[in-house]
């Protein structure tokens, strides 16, 4: 086939594609009691009036009435039988929405993920694609506080904390742009520290703030990201890197957010991470100070925590202890002058 040619078919199967993509967007499901599901608009319209679209039709009025009547059980063996049999029909998406729907309710919610994931999967035109993702953030914000999932609809099931976290992070990898992206990040960041993985959470909170900066979330990450950091230093004696990190945080929110409720928490904590780091260079120069008569090497670290904490005790014992070397020294200079000259020999006679 010549490239022209070639080039010529490929464009015509993406634009018949896309009629077809826009066609079925504008199909629409309604719903009416005394004759039951409809098809309005799109190329499917013509579909509820084929074999095979009125069997489909069928199934599907008899789950929603089935549903409508409370009997879920069989109102979910016809949607299944629905998806089953006609899964490429303008009924699919919405026998799955309606089945996911039923699932949560009997609280068997790893099903009721499935269905919906299948849906933002198999048919990402489906009308109702915002609900689709707030129906996946509800169910995955009820297993992370602690929801116990039932068995076969009946039998109660352990609680499954992690799962939950699992699914708030597929709702980010499915819509990042969506509004339930950020707000899904936060929830999987407070579900990390609850179940003690501290690094999950800062992972976690990280992306928030650099994927979502105009986010009304990104100030309370910022503060969450910098308590987290701050509370990894387990004192002055130990490495100092996460407080740092606190600090720069801490400096953000108060650059970014003045006016912000919290700005008095972030100064807070501002001054407590600064007093740390001081506390660090105080503890390195009392050890050249006292323990190895290092007294150059003591200045720096002494002066180093006065400049990282000017105002703060810190800062005042740090001169304290420069004003005693300083003594130190000046003593030792006299000492040595006293000494300065050659010494007069001295004979013994016996």
């Amino acid at each position: 086939m010549p490239a022209a040619r070639r080039i010529g078919f490929f464009t015509t199967i993406v634009l018949v594609w896309a009629l077809f993509a826009g066609a079925w967007a504008r199909a629409d499901l309604v719903w009416e009691p005394a004759s039951g599901w409809r098809v309005e608009g799109g190329v499917f319209a013509s579909f509820a009036s084929s074999p095979e679209g009125r069997n489909a039709k069928a199934l599907m009025d008899e789950a929603r009435r089935a549903e409508d009547a409370g009997r879920s059980r069989q109102a979910l063996k016809a949607y299944n039988r629905v998806v089953k049999k006609y899964g490429s029909s303008v009924f699919a998406p919405e026998a799955l929405y309606r089945s996911a729907r039923l699932y949560e309710q009997r609280r068997q919610y790893s099903k009721a993920f499935r269905n919906l994931q299948r849906i933002i999967a198999e048919h990402p035109a489906y009308p109702r694609f915002t609900e689709v993702l707030g129906a996946e953030y509800r169910i995955a914000g009820l297993l992370v506080d602690g929801a116990r999932p039932r068995y076969f609809g009946v039998i109660p099931g352990f609680r499954q904390r992690e799962k939950g976290i699992e699914f708030l992070e597929t709702v980010v990898t499915n819509a990042p742009y969506s509004e339930y992206a950020p707000i899904a990040l936060m929830s999987a960041a407070d579900a990390y520290t609850h179940t003690g993985d501290r690094d999950a959470a800062i992972d976690a909170l990280d992306r928030m703030i650099n994927n979502y900066p105009e986010s009304f979330l990104t100030p309370d990450a910022y503060l969450k990201l910098a308590r987290a950091q701050a509370a990894i230093t387990q004192g002055p004696p130990y490495d100092q890197a996460s407080t740092q990190l606190a600090l720069t945080y801490f400096q953000d929110y108060l650059i970014l957010y003045p006016g912000e409720p919290d700005a008095a928490v972030a100064t807070e904590g501002f001054d407590a991470a600064r007093t740390m780091l001081a506390e660090s260079k105080m503890t390195m120069g009392d050890f050249y100070y006292r323990h190895r008569s290092n007294y150059t090497a003591a200045k720096v670290f002494y002066n180093e925590a006065i400049t990282i904490h000017p105002d703060s005790p810190v800062a005042e014992r740090a001169r304290r202890h420069l004003a005693a070397i300083e003594r130190i020294e000046s003593g030792d200079n006299a000492a040595a002058a006293g000494r300065a000259g050659p010494r007069a020999k001295r004979f013994w006679v016996f």
